[in-house]
């Protein structure tokens, strides 16, 4: 039982016991009161009826007071008590709905506050996540982008080589001929070749120590 309860039940408890008192001394007071003005000269006279009419009323006081003891008082006090409990069980009851509503409002805040962390949760790692993506995707252009260069470069020097072999050939061709015009029968073709290769081996050697 809530404070609130007990708190009532005790006042009741004291209402009904304090109903009882009263209707004890309100009989006391009666009988004490006629002994009292009957001693008096003259105030049984101007208060108290004459004893003829006294006694009947007293009779039909104290049947009056025992059919309510006996029959009226106890329904009194039996709705009294259904009144009570009916009070104690809403009091109860809005006491329940209290801490109810109380827990529910902790379970609630817990609930906001485990979704909120969640979230935070979630979005750190969604920011974490896509930081490391397109660190990877940096990372693959990059190499992407250096093996392209590199293959450039390689596609370059190839074509670069073929291109001196070509021109190394036209070029053997047309000294061996130059130089077969000019000096004559002097030198035979293979020397005028050799010569003529020796030369250009010389030319591409300093062009590649100039390029490196």
């Amino acid at each position: 039982m809530s404070g609130k309860g007990m708190k009532f039940y005790n006042h009741s408890l004291i209402t009904k016991t304090a109903g009882v008192t009263v209707s004890m001394m309100l009989g006391a007071s009666v009988c004490g009161a006629t002994s009292a003005f009957a001693t008096t000269p003259g105030g049984a006279d101007i208060l108290l009826p004459k004893p003829a009419e006294f006694l009947p009323a007293l009779a039909a006081f104290l049947v009056v007071w025992f059919i309510m003891a006996r029959f009226a008082w106890p329904s009194i006090v039996k709705m009294m008590e259904k009144r009570e409990l009916k009070i104690k069980g809403d009091l109860d009851s809005a006491e329940e709905a209290k801490l109810k509503a109380e827990q529910d409002r902790k379970e609630s805040a817990k609930t906001i506050g485990d979704a909120q962390i969640k979230a935070a949760e979630i979005i750190a790692t969604a920011k974490r996540e896509a930081e490391q993506e397109r660190e990877h995707i940096l990372a693959d252009a990059q190499r992407n982008a250096s093996g392209l260069i590199e293959k450039a470069r390689d596609a370059i020097t190839t074509e670069r080589h073929k291109a001196m072999i070509e021109l190394s050939g036209f070029v053997v061709d047309l000294s061996v001929e130059i130089a077969g015009k000019i000096i004559g029968n002097s030198l035979s073709e293979a020397q005028q070749r050799d010569l003529a290769e020796h030369y250009l081996h010389e030319v591409g050697a300093k062009h590649d120590e100039e390029q490196a």
